[in-house]
């Protein structure tokens, strides 16, 4: 397993901050990536979803506003269209995301990253 630890985050989220302290604090070398400013492909975020064990949907923020405004809770989506909308519009994905060699874990609670370390 790579020993490199990636994080996929929004810097103005609190969960992906205190991963960040965590992370510094706990002397661990890690590379950040703001997928608002380095977005990710859909290849992308599908390497990652499948890395972590999970299906597309539930990487969604039910909580935005953006998945209100899309309706997705009452749309049956593939999971191909899923993430396509995670694609296009960043917000609908829960975050941070961390990702050290073939595994990867949505890092909320942050206590979650210590399965990875």
């Amino acid at each position: 397993m790579s020993d490199q630890i990636t994080v996929y985050e929004k810097p103005t989220c609190t969960k992906c901050r205190e991963m960040d302290r965590y992370l510094r604090e706990s002397n661990i070398d890690f590379t950040q990536v703001n997928y608002y400013l380095e977005p990710l492909s859909e290849k992308q975020l599908r390497e990652l979803i499948r890395k972590m064990g999970i299906n597309p949907r539930d990487l969604l923020r039910t909580s935005e506003t953006i998945y209100r405004e899309l309706e997705l809770r009452n749309k049956e989506l593939s999971d191909d269209e899923v993430i396509s909308l995670m694609v296009k519009h960043p917000d609908l994905m829960q975050r941070p995301i961390v990702e050290r060699g073939d595994r990867a874990v949505l890092g909320r609670p942050v206590e979650n990253v210590k399965e990875l370390l």
